[in-house]
């Protein structure tokens, strides 16, 4: 398969319309260049908020509420997109109330008009302090006429526990959002490192620039990025592909399912099936005192 990854800017909207005419348009542009899984990022369906004034965008508890409302409108775009272009789309994350509290939502949805559902599972300090959300649905493997994809959002993709759960799937995609440099290179490492392990494929998108009417995002950097097992088959950086940082577009990387399958049986390491001989070995390490071994 071809991935798309977004860099996404979030835009001020006067209408629905106008949102309707920007995401056909990203997804056009994707489809263009060949792409079948297109991951759009964490949060970039905060811009829905604007569309109800800068007043509901600014104040963090009515632009939740706004955008929690226009989710499935939302989706209901995607599908029409994915079923006209024929392809698979992360859409982008967002604040949704459920049963349980206030979740990050984002949704696979596929050309036959599937929706899967994926929340995230450990909030930030910003997100659990200041927003009040809580984790959501368990971890979900989608099985789709293009592979098994699961999905880790952000801060999700810095947990290892997290990545194995998804040791089944081809691709795991990762919408992001982070507001410094530090941030970008904390869920890039994280990314990397749930590829390496589950010998799989990570797929990163990005917010990008600045959104200063909502206390939520203010300058995000990012960019979108592949990456892989540095191993048979994949490139020795473990990087399929990575965008200019902060540089609104997609960034595109080939995946051959084949080479996933051939490196999990036959790599130069065997992370994902060498996993389990952590277990028993990861208790705290004793503290002993230095000294020389007598022979």
């Amino acid at each position: 398969m071809k991935i798309a990854t977004a860099a996404y800017p979030l835009d001020v909207l006067e209408t629905w319309a106008q949102y309707a005419e920007k995401t056909a348009a990203w997804v056009a542009e994707a489809a263009g260049h060949g792409a079948d899984l297109l991951v759009f990022p964490e949060y970039g369906a905060m811009e829905l908020a604007t569309l109800d004034g800068m007043a509901v965008a600014g104040d963090l508890a009515a632009a939740t509420r706004s955008v929690s409302d226009k989710l499935g409108e939302g989706d209901a775009l995607y599908a029409r997109l994915a079923a006209q272009f024929g392809v698979h789309i992360v859409g982008a994350s967002g604040p949704a109330f459920v049963a349980q509290g206030l979740v990050n939502r984002a949704r696979l949805i596929t050309p036959d008009g599937q929706i899967g559902v994926q929340d995230k599972q450990i909030m930030t300090r910003y997100e659990r302090d200041i927003w009040g959300m809580v984790g959501g649905c368990p971890l979900q493997v989608f099985d789709t006429a293009i592979g098994r994809i699961g999905i880790l959002i952000c801060y999700d993709s810095e947990f290892p526990l997290l990545g194995r759960a998804l040791q089944s799937c081809d691709v795991i995609a990762v919408p992001s959002v982070t507001e410094s440099l530090a941030g970008y290179w904390r869920v890039r490492t994280g990314s990397m490192a749930r590829a390496l392990e589950n010998q799989c494929v990570t797929a990163m998108a990005s917010v990008v620039g600045q959104a200063d009417w909502t206390d939520a995002l203010g300058t995000s950097f990012g960019a979108g990025g592949v990456f892989c097992p540095p191993d048979t088959g994949f490139p020795p950086t473990g990087v399929l592909a990575a965008g200019a940082l902060s540089v609104p577009g997609w960034t595109y990387a080939d995946i051959d399912l084949q080479a996933i399958s051939h490196v999990r049986a036959d790599g130069v390491v065997l992370n994902r099936t060498h996993w389990d001989e952590q277990l028993g070995r990861d208790a705290p390490a004793l503290n002993m005192p230095l000294g020389l071994i007598s022979s």
